[in-house]
Parts: structure tokens; C-alpha cells; sequence
């Protein structure tokens, strides 16, 4: 064999790696009994038993869940009920109450059935207790029944004056305020 003979055609063998692995890969589906089907085709269905097996139980417990069924699962036996809308309260206190009010005052904690919340004026404190009976019938449509009771309007934060590791006893600088 020369290698200016015209009859022998030298092509040079070049080995796709995703082919052939595409190809093993059938060969060991079709050894399982694996059928290949064309595109767009589906699989012709078994025809269904009478019997159900072990497996075949409605809710085992293994197969996956959505998000959302299982924490409402886990609520529900816990009887978290209550504390999930307490911190839906907090959560959501912008959607609930407004923008103008979320603004102005905050939640601040939850103790039973009572909402304590803290508002930066004093003004903005008498309106929330003006307005705390409508909230309430809100917060009953939105949340359910029951969950909050009560709201308690927090006065405002008055300053702290007592900065760093030494401080004086005493009332502090009275004649600011004039």
C-alpha cells in the first residue's frame, strides 16, 4: 500500500464522544427491555389491576410535596394556627394597615390577643386609637376571627440621654425643654 495509491481513500477516523456514549447508552436501555419510542409518541398505557399493591396507597408519606402542603400540613397538627397569623400580622402590617399609617407606627410585640404598637408622635398615636376599631374588623376578614383582640397604642420613644460607660445620677438636662 503506497501512499500515492488513488484507489485506497484514506479517511481519517474521528470519534464523537457524545455519540457514542448516546449509543451505549441505548444499547443498555434496550438490554432492560427499554422500548425506543419516535418523537411526539407516548408510551401505550398498561392496562390498570383490580388489586392495589403496597405501593399504591393514596398518600404514603414518600411521595414529594409541594412547598406549600406541607407547611400548611405541619400548621395544622402543631396548631400553630395562631402564632403563624400573629406573624402574618407582623409580616404583612404594610398591606394591612396602609402606607400612611405603616409610616408613622409600628408593631411592636404580641402578647395574647393584644397588638402593642408604637407610633412616632403623638399625633399619629391618637389617630391609630381612633382608627383601631376598623383595623380590628380588618384584621378579622384578612386573618380570621379572634386573633387580634386588642390593639395597644405605644407613646413614642423619648430619647435616652445616657451615652458611654459613665454617666451621672440624676434627672439628666431638665432645662433643655425650657
Amino acid at each position: 500500500m503506497k501512499a500515492d495509491d488513488p484507489d485506497q481513500v484514506h479517511t481519517p477516523t474521528e470519534v464523537d464522544a457524545a455519540q457514542a456514549a448516546l449509543n451505549r447508552m441505548r444499547t443498555a436501555a434496550a438490554q432492560r427491555g427499554e422500548i425506543r419510542l419516535a418523537p411526539g409518541r407516548r408510551p401505550a398505557e398498561k392496562p390498570k389491576s383490580r388489586r392495589r399493591t403496597f405501593l399504591d396507597v393514596k398518600d404514603s408519606g414518600r411521595d414529594p410535596l409541594g412547598l406549600g402542603s406541607v407547611v400548611s400540613r405541619l400548621v395544622s397538627e402543631r396548631g400553630w394556627s395562631s402564632p403563624v397569623a400573629v406573624g402574618s400580622v407582623m409580616a404583612q402590617w404594610n398591606t394591612l394597615v396602609g402606607a400612611d399609617i405603616s409610616a408613622h407606627c409600628q408593631p411592636e410585640s404580641f402578647s395574647g390577643t393584644t397588638l402593642q404598637v408604637r407610633c412616632d408622635s403623638t399625633s399619629w398615636a391618637t389617630q391609630l386609637r381612633l382608627l383601631s376599631f376598623s383595623l380590628l374588623a380588618r384584621f378579622d376578614t384578612e386573618l380570621g376571627a379572634g386573633v387580634v383582640t386588642k390593639i395597644q397604642v405605644l407613646a413614642p420613644a423619648a430619647p435616652n440621654w445616657r451615652k458611654g460607660y459613665r454617666t451621672v445620677k440624676g434627672r439628666g438636662p431638665r432645662d433643655t425643654y425650657g
